[in-house]
């Protein structure tokens, strides 16, 4: 008797983990790309998007027309650079700036983070995202500021 007690708590256990694994099959992936951002330079994707959630990949001020990094600007215009790439791949989505929820900025000189602030902060009016700020060694291509974020639908 006690044996048939188990056995239905634990097909129902199974049940409910077969029908998690099945609406998660459904959320699935989908890369984000846009034309206006720049290329990925390496096998990633410019975003993801799982359900509601877009996943934006690291971004640099790689202007997209050109493929070159700003190398010789200012943090303020490399930040500027970087937030327009960012934007140009939500807006792939139907996204803006105010879907990000998250965003964690590296910065290759700490000193930088008053004026990265300074642009950061044009970009996000009202309630701003998450944010975390490490300085880093090196970033690809010698770039002074990466973003990378995540953004949800509504």
């Amino acid at each position: 008797m006690n044996r048939r007690l188990y056995l239905i708590p634990c097909a129902t256990v199974l049940m409910i983990f077969a029908l998690r694994d099945v609406q998660a099959q459904k959320v699935g992936k989908q890369a984000i790309s846009s034309p206006d951002a720049p290329e990925a330079i390496g096998p990633y994707s410019q975003a993801i998007k799982s359900g509601k959630t877009v996943y934006l990949s690291g971004q640099i001020a790689i202007d997209p027309k050109t493929k070159q990094l700003s190398a010789n600007a200012s943090i303020e215009d490399q930040t500027r650079l970087v937030l327009e790439n960012l934007k140009a791949v939500l807006a792939a989505d139907g996204l803006t700036m105010d879907s990000i929820v998250s965003a964690t900025v590296f910065l290759t000189d700490l000193t930088d983070f008053a004026k990265m602030n300074e642009v950061y902060a044009t970009y996000f009016k009202n309630a701003p995202p998450a944010r975390a700020t490490v300085e880093v060694a090196h970033l690809p291509r010698s770039a002074k500021v990466e973003i990378s974020a995540i953004a949800v639908h509504p």
